[in-house]
This record gives structure tokens, sequence and C-alpha cells, in this order.
């Protein structure tokens, strides 16, 4: 393909796409396939001569459509959102395009610096302090990791080396081994499993602080297991705090939780992968008060922020903290700039060594929405949201589990489990809209996201009133 034909073919797939998300909402939101489907549907080895761009766009309809869930149909309301925008995609676009791997600055430099740009831009809108910022001459700053299981691995591993360093240089007889055994990480049993991932991949135990009845952690149940865990001789040296948990949007009480971890000398890493877009907004704001006391905070513009995937947002007070845990300088990466005050070399801040110029979608979307077409994008959201808790605490039949802060509404059929779990099975089947459940304490639950970009009030009036429709079947298949 010449750049002719990739100016024409380049228009082709732009209204392809276009096409696709303006007539989304007509496609089934869930796919009728089974676990295999696609193999029988292509051939068996890559063809040895080219086929046609026409040959391949039709097979996309024919294989790969039929197999997609639509995560952006204004039917899709399970998990949390994955954002998406056309100045994001316009920005991925560019960013193919350039195709630089920026690992250093000298790399590409308007790709380090652009990056660290833009997460003070987003670390201003979002009101964090000072301290977080890289600025001029900061000892802190932002960086675009892959995903939140990312940025909370990487500030477990930046943590225990800091306490292995600390423990070593006070004890030199210690070795690092006998250091690790006792390491001890603490979150909420609300937190997302990528927390207890990242326990296993670092190798140290992670505990389980229980929630109160709000679904938080809270100062005494920390407090209580830090001074269990330190008088049978373990070393507790990470906590991470979820802003926003994935079961029910739940909020561990940083105000309580924040001055014992800087009491106790313990890293505190904040997990606001899905309501920290919210924070832009000043009526959400206190939702992170108490930010000042971690060590590093993470959430995920590529969730609810118009930015799409990839691009997770991390921030530390001391860089040199994560970047000292795992700097490696062969002969091939150094450059000439790299002990300058006010450079950065992201490979030092992250697993992978390569990366991608993926600031420029922050870039564009910021511009190109302004803050406050983010701030009016964010509050359609929860108003819909709450528009949905208000039907269904009209019905008799159902009950609300926990408290809509923002853009998600727990709900359940009273009864029991069993009728909960015929409910959602019946809905999915339906495939007219997509849901997905969790566990609260002992209660299974439905979970109603609002998700995509283009979703109204019509969109979850027809939702209520299929759920409705399938929860009538499920009870008086209940009374036969």
């Amino acid at each position: 393909m010449n750049a002719s034909e990739f100016r024409r073919r380049g228009k082709e797939m732009v209204d392809y796409v276009a096409n696709y998300l303006e007539g989304i909402e007509g496609r089934q939101v869930y796919p009728d396939v089974e676990p295999g489907y696609l193999r029988p549907l292509i051939p068996a080895a890559a063809p040895q001569e080219p086929d046609t761009f026409e040959d391949i766009i039709n097979d996309i309809e024919k294989i790969i459509m039929p197999g997609v869930t639509h995560w952006h149909s204004p039917y899709f309301f399970a998990y949390f959102p994955t954002a998406s925008s056309y100045p994001a995609m316009l920005a991925d676009m560019l960013c193919g395009a350039i195709g630089c791997i920026g690992f250093s600055w000298a790399a590409s430099p308007a790709c380090t610096e652009l990056e660290t740009v833009m997460m003070d831009w987003l670390g201003q809108m979002l009101e964090l302090p000072e301290a977080f910022l890289a600025g001029k001459a900061g000892e802190g700053g932002g960086v675009i990791q892959g995903s939140a299981s990312e940025a909370t691995l990487m500030a477990l591993l930046a943590a225990r080396t800091k306490v292995i360093h600390q423990l070593q240089a006070e004890s030199p007889e210690l070795t690092q081994a006998a250091i690790m055994e006792k390491l001890v990480a603490y979150s909420s049993d609300q937190a997302h499993s990528s927390v207890e991932r990242a326990g296993l991949i670092g190798g140290v135990k992670l505990k389980a602080i229980p929630s109160d009845g709000n679904f938080a952690m809270r100062a005494s149940a920390l407090q209580e297991a830090l001074k269990r865990d330190k008088a049978a001789g373990l070393i507790p040296f990470f906590v991470v705090a979820t802003l926003g948990t994935t079961t029910c949007c739940s909020f561990d009480n940083l105000l309580e939780v924040g001055p014992i971890c800087n009491k106790e000398d313990v890293w505190l890493h904040i997990d606001a992968a899905y309501a920290g877009s919210a924070f832009i907004c000043p009526e959400f704001r206190h939702l992170l008060n108490g930010v000042e006391f971690a060590d590093s905070f993470n959430f995920n513009p590529h969730k609810w922020l118009l930015v799409n995937f990839d691009c997770s947002a991390m921030w530390v007070k001391k860089r040199a903290d994560l970047t000292g845990a795992f700097r490696l300088d062969p002969t091939y990466l150094k450059h000439s700039h790299q002990d300058s005050g006010f450079i950065t070399d992201y490979r030092h801040w992250q697993i992978p060594l390569g990366r991608r110029f993926r600031s420029l979608k922050m870039w564009f979307v910021f511009r190109m929405y302004g803050v406050k077409g983010l701030q009016s994008y964010i509050r359609k959201h929860v108003q819909l949201s709450h528009e949905f808790e208000s039907l269904v605490r009209q019905d008799p039949r159902f009950e609300i589990c926990a408290e809509v802060t923002l853009g998600l509404v727990c709900f359940r059929l009273k009864g029991s489990n069993k009728v909960n779990e015929a409910l959602l099975q019946r809905i999915n089947s339906a495939k007219k809209i997509h849901l997905v459940p969790c566990h609260l304490r002992d209660k299974f639950v439905l979970r109603f996201a609002i998700c995509s970009r283009t979703v109204e009030s019509a969109h979850v009036q027809v939702a209520w009133e299929h759920i409705k429709e399938m929860a009538a079947d499920v009870l008086q298949a209940e009374m036969e």
C-alpha cells in the first residue's frame, strides 16, 4: 500500500468507523457465538500472496463483528465504561504514524515532554497537591501506564524496594529474602483482584481489611491489623486505598487511613481507576480529600474521560522512589541529557521498555473538549445513574444495595440469590442489554453502569422496562 492508496483506504476506514459508531445502537449488544467460532471461518495459515483491502473489509462484517461485544452501545451497562471519542481516535492514528518507541527522552523528545506536561495538566484538573506534579523542578510527576493493574504493581514494587533498602541500611546483615518473607501489604476486602495479583507477582503477603457497612476501609480495622502483624514480627509496608470500588463504587476513608499510613511509614497507594475522572468536577472533588497523605495515586482516563484505551494516569510524590527501584542504564540506552534535572526517561517508571506516544490522545481530547466539556460528560452520566436509581426505588419488588455516588447502581430483586441469578441469566440471554453481577457480602447483586458516550435517558428507560419484563417472567416461574 503506497501513500496514494493509504489516503483512499484511510478515508474508507474513517467512513466505516463513523458508520459503525453511528449505527451501533442497531447492533445486538452481545454476540450470538460460542467459544471457537472464529477459527473455522479463516484459513489455517497466513496467505502466501496478498489479499485485497476489499476482501479484508468484507471479512470484518462476516468474521469479526459477529463476535464483538459492543462496549460502546448505549445498551451496554456492564463492568465500567471504556472511553471512546473521535479526537482520541484521530490522535491514535497520528501516534501510529509517528511510530516512535519512547523509552527515553532521546528516543523522541516530544513523546517524553508532552507526557510530562499532560500529566501536569490532568493533575491540575484534579487539584492534586503540588508535590505530585513535575512542574519545572518538582520531585514528583506523572506517567501513563497501560492499566491500573500495572500502576498498583509498580507502586508495590517501588515500596518493596524502598523498605528493603531502608532496613538493610539500618541492619546490613539482613538479606533481601529475610526481609521479603516478613513484608505485608493491605487493602480493603472490596479492592479489585488486580491488587491481590500485584501481591502475588511481588512475592509479598497481602491481607484484606474488613470493610464497614458502607463497604469502606476504616482506620480502626487497619490499625488493628497493623498492630497485630507488627507484634507477630511482620513488616507492614504498603496499603492500597480504593476510591470507587469495582463492586459497588464505595470509597475507602482516606482521611482516616492516610494519617495512619504516614505515622507508620507505610506507602499509601490510591486506586481510583473508575471514579478518578469524576474528581475534575468540583462537586465530586471532596471524594479525593486525603490524597495529600498518599505516596502514589492512579486513575484511568481510558475509563471515563474520553481517552481511548490504553491510558492509565499514575502520579508519585517522589519519582526517585519509583525510578530508583527499576533503573538500569545499558550503554545503548544512555544519552547526553539523561542526568539533567528536568528530563525523565520513562523506561524507569514502568515494566516494559518500549512505550507508545499515548499523551497525544490526552492532548487532543483535553483541547477539543475543554475541561468544561469533560465535566458536562461526567455530570450527564451521574444524572442518568440517579435516574435509573429512582426507577428502581419506585418498584417495590426491587432494592438498592449500595449508595449511588457516581455512575453505578447496584440493585436486585428482594429475595434469594437464586432468583437474582435467574434474572441476570434471562437479561443477558435476551441480549437487548448487557449487565454483569457482583457479590456484596452474601448477596448476589446486579450492577447497572452508565457506560456509552451516546447513552441517553431514553436508553435507560428502555433498559428498565426490559429488566421489569424479565423480572416478571422470573417471579412467575418461581410461583409455578
